[in-house]
């Protein structure tokens, strides 16, 4: 249980911090989707595939000490940064270290917003799909937020890109 605390620590210390609930939780859906250690389930949401028991992690090691978490209010909303604390150098070592090519990965998804990996990580969740089922599926559930073409192509090209990567 430890080591899977642990790789969320190392997983956010890696990033540098993570901005945004919504950013953290599918930043961490499509690195599972990858093969990265996230034994956390998930289930679909509002904002794409999402994990409760995530959500309890993240809380456990904010309480234990070993992330911080900063609210800002944004006025309509919330917004919760996370980064790692000092307390969390040793702990991250029951996790095993990440090599360079998954790192990477990590930084090229921080780089893009929520929205964008929101539409990644749903295109994963239905990865059992052919592509174009999946556009349709995802104009299903994400109807509202009218993706465009351009944003389909530049997600599966991104997607290729983090398997390509060896993520």
């Amino acid at each position: 249980m430890l080591r899977d605390h642990a790789s969320i620590v190392r997983f956010i210390s890696q990033a540098q911090g993570i901005t945004g609930r919504k950013k953290l939780q599918k930043m961490m859906y499509i690195a599972k989707k990858l093969g990265y250690p996230v034994n956390e389930k998930y289930e679909f949401h509002m904002y794409g595939p999402y994990s409760e028991e995530l959500t309890a992690r993240i809380e456990e090691l904010c309480t234990m000490g070993f992330l911080s978490e900063q609210k800002e209010d944004k006025g309509a909303y919330t917004q919760y940064a996370y980064t790692t604390t000092d307390e969390s150098t040793a702990f991250m070592e029951l996790s095993p270290p990440l090599d360079s090519a998954f790192s990477t990965c990590i930084e090229e998804m921080k780089e893009k917003s929520s929205r964008f990996l929101e539409l990644v990580a749903t295109l994963f969740y239905f990865d059992d799909l052919e592509k174009p089922a999946q556009v349709e599926k995802v104009h299903i559930v994400k109807g509202k937020l009218n993706f465009t073409d351009t944003e389909f192509e530049e997600a599966f090209a991104f997607i290729e890109d983090l398997k390509k990567n060896n993520c």
